[in-house]
């Protein structure tokens, strides 16, 4: 089994100022040697506080400086673990239920332990390297390599048409644009009428008097004879002004509703 010197990463000159030294009652001195003592099974964890170590791990990350985040790290792994220990130790046995033993739990912290010095040692290993910029320099004038690109289209004829066709449809867009209309409107006609009978008290006027003099034909003109008769209806029902037709086909006229 890795030690725990060789866990903590070839750190041994690391001073005591840094470690985590822990009082628990039922234990005294660092957390790594806790943890291998629990691991064989040497120290009652029974008896260890959880609650206080905590405590005494957060104090000790208040106090260590941020070159240290590493070994927190560390040290938060080996609490987390000792914590998980008690815990399974705690719970009662269930029946029915494949739950790990303490002796399997062992055996994973065995093998967490050696692969987090694996990773931790080979990646010191690294550094142990020949290194761009400190051992070994890019020249002086960099070299300019050029790059062939030759692409390979993998397609079939049905593919070819389906591409030009959703080309086609969007180069092909119309967009609708609608021309303002010439017809004359209800409200045109209403304007007519209220202009005309402005101060008008000569009495009825024929309906044709209140149109255009611009007289259009084709629909344009039906348009305008349309707008009006809406209009004269409409103004008739509001009580604005009084309509009258001597017989059916005649002529229609014209007055404001207060003209007496």
């Amino acid at each position: 089994m890795a030690s725990i010197s060789s866990f903590e990463g070839g750190n041994e000159e690391r001073e005591n100022s840094q470690q985590l030294l822990l009082d628990l009652g039922g234990f005294e001195g660092p957390i790594d040697v806790l943890l291998e003592l629990a691991k064989q099974q040497k120290v009652d964890l029974i008896q260890i506080s959880i609650l206080e170590l905590a405590d005494q791990y957060l104090l000790w990350v208040r106090k260590l400086s941020l070159a240290n985040v590493e070994l927190a790290a560390d040290y938060l792994v080996m609490a987390a673990w000792l914590a998980f220990m008690k815990s399974r130790l705690l719970l009662p046995e269930t029946d029915g239920e494949e739950e790990p033993t303490g002796e399997e739990m062992a055996s994973a912290l065995r093998f967490q332990l050696k692969r987090l010095e694996k990773i931790r040692s080979l990646g010191f290993s690294l550094f142990d390297r020949f290194q761009l910029g400190q051992d070994f320099f890019f020249r002086g004038d960099p070299e300019d390599f050029g790059y062939l690109n030759n692409t390979t289209y993998d397609i079939e004829l049905n593919d070819l048409i389906l591409a030009y066709g959703e080309y086609s449809e969007r180069r092909d867009i119309q967009v609708l644009r609608i021309q303002p209309s010439d017809l004359y409107s209800t409200q045109d006609a209403i304007g007519w009428f209220s202009r005309a009978l402005v101060g008008n008290s000569s009495g009825w006027e024929n309906f044709h008097g209140f149109l255009p003099t611009d007289k259009r034909s084709g629909i344009i003109g039906k348009s305008m004879l349309a707008s009006a008769m809406t209009a004269m209806l409409q103004l008739t029902k509001d009580g604005k002004i009084d309509i009258q037709q001597r017989q059916n086909f005649s002529d229609i006229y014209i007055r404001p509703s207060d003209t007496k």
